[in-house]
């Protein structure tokens, strides 16, 4: 008799694949899916809720605004520079054209062997399972990624098994998009059923900006089955911001390390939102007192119509200098780069400024 488990048993594959893309199946927690429903994607509603002109945000380019109520709640109404409006509100400075920036700063496209997989480190492969995110940051890396070419259907999960069974170095997957955790529970269930059933893998990863957006989508279901996994499973979480973390925002991330996820945060370092020791230092403080440990800080991603958000090495490593006396050791999250082509994230050099 045949083991069920067997990740070449396509009998089993097969009818993982079926209910990753089940329609008619309920899921649990309905609060995440009213509130992605009811995301914000016009200007005028944007300016009535934060008391501002309504003509404020300017339309520009096909990145569309698109942002969540529960996030706009977080913002100070009538400022137009908060830091937390800055980074969805679309302007025209993403029509500048920068010289560096370009549609893929990272060259995916040259690491993606097969539909489904970016595999540009040697131990893990990133699986990008869905286009949708329930926020538009303006300065995402993957706002030209082309999705309909690269979203893995039901014919092509045998095939991404298949890559990874060859490659038995990679011993972690990545789910990243768009956003995992956008997807339903029952899709992604089933993605982490078979990626569960592949003795190689001991970690896997979700990168999501949801938990910061919407932070009910941790509800209780969700967190059972992540606890309940065979791997290790990793949250990276993304906030940028110590006003993104609310007493809700709080509350689940602590409810996910009781369910014993490991949850870790990067951040990005964004020109007049974040570029600033004081800021990242209390934002760092309270991640660490939800139960999130501070993972990278990242230079930005050279992606065009974002060059407006760009701090250069200089100030990058002046502020990372200042951010270490400020906080304990375990609180610095790393100093990074993502190069194209590197096999690893290139920290930032921080004696550049005594050579």
């Amino acid at each position: 008799m045949s083991n069920p488990h067997n990740p070449h048993n396509r009998q089993y594959h097969a009818k993982n694949n079926k209910a990753i893309h089940a329609t008619n199946l309920t899921d649990t927690g309905l609060d995440w899916r009213m509130e992605f429903a009811n995301t914000i994607n016009d200007r005028q509603t944007l300016a009535k809720m934060l008391d501002l002109p309504l003509d404020f945000a300017e339309k520009v380019g096909d990145f569309a605004l698109k942002v969540p109520q529960k996030f706009v709640k977080k913002m100070q109404k009538g400022d137009m520079n908060d830091p937390l409006l800055l980074q969805i509100l679309p302007t025209a400075a993403e029509t500048v054209q920068a010289l560096g920036f370009v549609a893929d700063p990272l060259a995916e496209k040259l690491a993606n062997p097969t539909k489904g997989v970016i595999h540009k480190y040697r131990s893990r492969v990133l699986i990008p399972i869905t286009g949708a995110c329930m926020v538009h940051c303006r300065y995402c890396f993957r706002q030209h990624f082309d999705y309909q070419e690269n979203l893995p259907t039901t014919n092509d999960w045998q095939t991404i098994v298949d890559y990874i069974v060859k490659h038995p170095e990679v011993n972690e997957v990545i789910l990243s998009g768009g956003d995992p955790l956008s997807l339903s529970d029952r899709r992604l269930f089933a993605i982490l059923d078979i990626l569960e059933s592949l003795s190689q893998i001991c970690t896997i990863r979700l990168h999501s900006r949801v938990p910061v957006v919407i932070p009910s989508r941790l509800h209780d279901a969700l967190l059972q089955r992540l606890s309940s996994s065979r791997c290790q499973i990793v949250l990276v979480i993304h906030a940028n911001h110590p006003n993104e973390l609310d007493d809700e925002t709080v509350f689940y991330f602590k409810q996910a390390k009781l369910a014993q996820i490991t949850l870790l945060n990067q951040t990005v370092l964004l020109k007049n939102i974040n570029n600033n020791a004081d800021v990242l230092a209390t934002l760092s403080e309270k991640l660490w007192q939800a139960g999130v440990l501070p993972y990278y800080l990242h230079v930005l991603d050279k992606v065009a119509g974002a060059s407006h958000f760009y701090i250069d090495d200089e100030q990058a490593v002046a502020i990372y200098w200042q951010l270490l006396e400020k906080c304990a050791g375990y609180l610095v999250p790393k100093l990074v780069r993502e190069t194209p082509n590197e096999a690893f994230k290139t920290p930032l050099n921080l004696y550049a400024k005594n050579s």
